[in-house]
Parts: structure tokens; C-alpha cells; sequence
């Protein structure tokens, strides 16, 4: 996603603040609408019956984890090496 972004340069010289309304610094009302709308999809998600089973989920990773560091690495290395190859072979 690219955007455009204003630059403006600056003389030394000091001149006086003018009151012109910067139109840079307005939001959209499309953007506030999709902004409003992913909050209440993100609030409805975290109610969700599945936002809980992720959570459970994380802890049940995160205890298994502290219990069993050395082959949480080895499957994580493991992991990583069979999406290396396969990335590999699609190139």
C-alpha cells in the first residue's frame, strides 16, 4: 500500500502562524466508518467462543514451553526448516 506524503521545507526565515484550516490533519468519514467497524468486529471477536480457545490454546503453548524448552526448540527449528524448503522449491 503506498500513500503520498506532503513535504514541505522550511526557510530560516520565522513567519507568522496563519489560520488556514489544514485539510491534511481531516479523517475521512469512509476511514472513521471502517475504523468503527473493525473495533466492533475486533469486540465482538474477543466475546467470541473461539477468541477463548485461542487463549487457552497460547497458554496451553506457553506452559508446555517453560516445561519443555529444549524441544519446543527443536519442533520450532524443525518447523522452520520444512517452510524454508518448501518456500525454496516454489521459487
Amino acid at each position: 500500500m503506498e500513500q503520498e506524503v506532503p513535504v514541505i521545507i522550511h526557510s530560516g526565515e520565522k513567519k507568522e502562524p496563519t489560520q488556514e484550516p489544514q485539510q491534511e490533519t481531516r479523517i475521512p468519514e469512509q476511514i472513521k466508518e471502517i475504523g468503527e467497524t473493525l473495533s466492533e468486529v475486533v469486540s465482538s471477536f474477543r466475546e467470541s467462543e473461539s477468541y477463548e480457545q485461542i487463549e487457552k490454546a497460547i497458554e496451553q503453548a506457553k506452559d508446555y514451553i517453560r516445561k519443555k524448552p529444549a524441544q519446543a526448540m527443536l519442533y520450532s527449528l524443525g518447523a522452520g526448516a520444512l517452510l524454508g524448503l518448501l518456500m525454496r522449491k516454489r521459487r
